[in-house]
């Protein structure tokens, strides 16, 4: 079977820009005061296996459009995987018919002219991997059994999965500006079953990069699933009580992901966030800087301008403890007398500043405590910032790791717990748009047995 090609969709770019600009003018012609429009297109190759056998092999190939029609303050939008000449127009008359009978709202229309985005610069995003299924599938097969040749107590499997992804983005609107760029996404992930006198645990690992050449070795991937796994035979519960807490790195972003919620516009024009009003004040330790990154080449979260087709910026959100800005589009900065903070979408690379300290470093430093390495649901309350969240990971004494533990769960008031970030790890987890590494809380309570 050959590879599947990333290219038939992503280099049709003339002919999805031509789509874009087809359909505003249309959406003008029909009476629209300002319009909007973007693409998607994409395809992909998602293998997984399990005990050596194919699970699941599935092909994609995406393509959709978005149209956003405004009237004077009045809102429609519509969508179509259909580019046909049909279809299209078929598109932008329900979004002008949605519009036309929507509640008209103040704040609603494009950004101003002088704000979108004069160039895009590479940011190195797009490296198609023409892979065929039959050597995916290989590779898949190849990770898991390196993690069942770790030891003798793997004996099952949750599946491994080799996936890619490679697709073009574009966006227009009326004043004038179409641009986008092509990128791809690849990922290897392992994740198996042990199983002692103690009972089974499962645990996994995975790599994740833009380019296909920077993903760990198979040998990297399936190492670290199996010793993760291993390590957390015979877990045990523990008592209530209060102690320091290590945020392992793959699981300290959810810390973060918090903030960037509290800051977003949509919360604070709602009045619905913990974080209300306090930009310029202290919200976190002495030391603690965050700042989004946008134009980092290669990085999962780059992007050169926002879902406004604002240009992306690099700037800090948070200063030696300070709040220094909000996250905003272009609506909500309307909302709240503010200006766009080019955020329309979400943020781009939000880095937490790392000290030179390795996690080893961390749990030394910690003495006595809890690391944790995994997390369950989300309990976050964005209104009062109440932070509760089932977790298992291992207890440390004397700066060591004593045994593994589960069945607990980690709870605080996340303005405490910014307050008393203690350290923050060298050891970034580079696998998302949240470029953090471990962070160590001096105290938080632990709900056990």
């Amino acid at each position: 079977m050959e590879a599947i090609s990333t290219t038939s969709l992503t280099d049709s770019r003339d002919e999805l820009e031509a789509i874009i600009d087809h359909v505003l003018k249309q959406a003008t012609t029909l009476g629209a005061t300002a319009a909007e429009a973007d693409i998607g297109v994409g395809t992909g190759l998602s293998a997984n296996v399990r005990k050596g056998e194919i699970d699941k092999l599935e092909f994609e190939r995406d393509k959709g459009l978005g149209v956003t029609l405004f009237l004077d303050g009045q809102k429609g939008n519509a969508s179509t995987s259909d580019f046909s000449q049909e279809a299209l127009t078929t598109t932008v008359e329900a979004a002008y018919n949605i519009a036309r009978f929507a509640s008209k709202d103040e704040y609603a229309g494009l950004v101003e002219k002088d704000l979108i985005a004069k160039t895009v610069p590479e940011l190195d995003l797009y490296h198609p991997w023409s892979i065929a299924p039959e050597a995916a599938i290989d590779m898949a097969i190849s990770c898991e059994q390196m993690a069942f040749d770790q030891d003798a107590r793997i004996n099952n499997s949750d599946g491994t999965t080799v996936n890619t992804y490679s697709g073009i983005n574009l966006y227009g609107n009326t004043q004038g500006f179409i641009n986008g760029w092509s990128w791809s996404t690849h990922s290897i992930d392992c994740t198996v079953i042990a199983e002692d006198a103690s009972g089974k645990q499962r645990d996994g690992w995975y790599s994740k990069a833009r380019d296909y050449r920077d993903l760990q070795s198979l040998q990297s991937i399936s190492q670290e699933a199996a010793k993760r796994t291993l390590d957390r035979l015979g877990a045990k519960k523990i008592s209530t009580r209060q102690a320091p807490v290590i945020f392992e790195a793959p699981v300290a972003s959810g810390l973060f992901s918090a903030l960037v919620s509290a800051i977003s516009g949509g919360s604070l024009y709602r009045r619905a966030s913990f974080l209300l009003d306090k930009k310029g004040e202290k919200i976190f330790a002495d030391g603690v800087t965050i700042s989004e990154q946008p134009h980092l080449k290669k990085a999962l979260g780059s992007a050169p301008f926002d879902n406004d087709g604002v240009a992306t910026k690099t700037h800090d959100i948070v200063k030696d403890g300070v709040l220094m800005d909000y996250v905003l589009s272009g609506y909500a900065a309307r909302r709240l007398g503010l200006q766009t903070t080019g955020n329309a979408g979400g943020v781009h690379n939000l880095v937490i500043k790392p000290s030179n300290n390795s996690l080893s470093d961390m749990i030394k430093a910690m003495g006595s405590g809890l690391l944790i390495t995994d997390m369950i649901g989300f309990g976050v309350n964005q209104v009062t910032g109440d932070y509760s969240r089932g977790a298992s990971g291992y207890w440390i004494e004397n700066g060591e790791l004593a045994f593994p533990v589960e069945e607990i769960t980690v709870a605080g008031n996340l303005i405490e717990m910014y307050q008393q970030i203690a350290l923050i790890g060298n050891d970034v987890d580079p696998r998302g748009n949240i470029l953090t590494g471990s962070v160590m809380i001096e105290n938080m309570t632990i709900a056990g047995e």
